[in-house]
């Protein structure tokens, strides 16, 4: 072994001890040093040498103190909510939502305004963020990362968005523009991926490493996550579910007219909202209907029966490409069909193909995209700044 590396061992130990410490004071604190040295199984003085390092790097602070038997108070460690913050946004076709987190995760600032009366993407994201930052009266310079879901498909390799149907005014080149404006590292990310983020973090799909979720709103969308991990594919296209030829509905030839695809045509927005007047359940969107269709119990059946074998469809032919153990239906109209939905979409889909996945409802009940922009831009901050703790 070369002699070169041994200097870089004792670097190396502290740094993997420091991030164990943050990530325990996040989880479980605040605690005192002697706590924090019997859960990470390090010595009294080590401890105490971690935690003197975290706090001259400014990362923890004392928050208290607590009582002991013979002897002086033990002091309290968190921590310091203020060493970063982060900013997520959710970019709808008319409003756009922007929410400012310290390195925590406490959400400390929020946001919302029209995107209706003006067509300048850059000026939009620029007055939210500064906004969002302004409301947690949280300097734009600790801002260290902000990251914002999008419709639409955003190129693995270059992070830009390339088609948003919902979006005509975003377009290659944005990303760029917008980190020279805010002078932050900004992200892009679709916003059923960002869904999937949340439900894993905190909602139907904790605790689970392969599952796929259902997106079922105005317009329709897939996320697939595998190993933890969420698979964008090769475009970005992983996903676009709203374009899969299914039986029953006309297929556009030509992806960049506006034109709907299929299987949007099947199950989107307007479509549930008509299906539902048919059956009696007439309401302003198809969310309230389907919602109104849980409500009334059996009467509702017929519906929830027609649209569960519509949204089989989808959820069959990627299912058994796929064969995940779970999906997840979320949107509004997931929401909305609760329970009632899910258990009748997952038993059409094992009534029809060889695989049966769980089927639920989501997990979450408000916010999801913006939940999953922040806990994206927070994993990456926290690998920056806790990892950034070699002296």
């Amino acid at each position: 072994m070369s002699s070169t590396r041994l200097p870089g061992t004792p670097r190396l130990l502290r740094a993997l001890n420091d991030r164990a410490a943050l990530e325990l004071l996040l989880e479980q604190g605040p605690l005192t040093r002697a706590r924090l040295g019997e859960l990470t199984g390090l010595s009294k003085v080590t401890a105490s040498q971690l935690v003197e390092r975290l706090e001259e790097r400014g990362l923890v602070a004392r928050v208290g103190e607590q009582a002991g038997g013979r002897g002086p108070n033990a002091q309290l460690y968190a921590v310091r909510p203020g060493s970063a913050h982060v900013i997520g946004v959710d970019v709808g076709a008319d409003r756009v939502v922007a929410a400012c987190a310290d390195i925590t995760g406490t959400v400390i600032g929020r946001v919302e305004q029209s995107t209706r009366d003006t067509d300048d993407p850059v000026g939009v994201v620029h007055n939210a963020v500064v906004r969002a930052a302004s409301d947690a009266a949280a300097p734009l310079a600790s801002v260290r990362r902000i990251v914002l879901g999008t419709p639409g498909l955003v190129d693995p390799a270059t992070g830009d968005i390339t088609f948003a149907f919902n979006l005509p005014r975003w377009h290659r080149g944005l990303l760029a523009a917008l980190r020279d404006d805010l002078a932050t590292p900004v992200v892009f990310e679709n916003d059923v991926n960002l869904a999937a983020v949340a439900e894993a973090q905190s909602g139907a799909a904790r605790g689970m490493t392969d599952f796929v979720l259902v997106w079922v709103d105005a317009g329709v969308g897939l996320a697939i996550v595998l190993g933890g991990r969420l698979h964008h594919g090769s475009s970005g296209a992983a996903g676009e579910i709203g374009y899969l030829p299914v039986p029953g509905a006309p297929i556009p030839r030509d992806v960049s007219r506006r034109a709907k695809p299929a299987f949007q045509q099947v199950v989107g927005g307007e479509t549930v909202r008509a299906v539902a007047g048919e059956h009696g359940f007439a309401a302003d969107d198809a969310a309230a209907a389907v919602r109104a269709a849980v409500e009334a119990g059996d009467a509702g059946g017929p519906l929830l029966d027609e649209l569960a074998r519509r949204l089989a469809l989808g959820v069959a032919s990627t299912c058994v490409v796929l064969d995940p153990p779970l999906v997840v239906l979320a949107g509004e109209v997931g929401r909305a069909g609760g329970t009632a939905l899910a258990e009748r979409v997952q038993h059409e889909v094992a009534a029809i193909t060889l695989v049966r996945p769980r089927v639920v409802p989501t997990g979450l009940s408000d916010e999801p995209i913006l939940r999953g922009a922040l806990r994206t831009a927070l994993d990456a901050v926290r690998d920056e700044v806790f990892g950034s703790t070699v002296g």
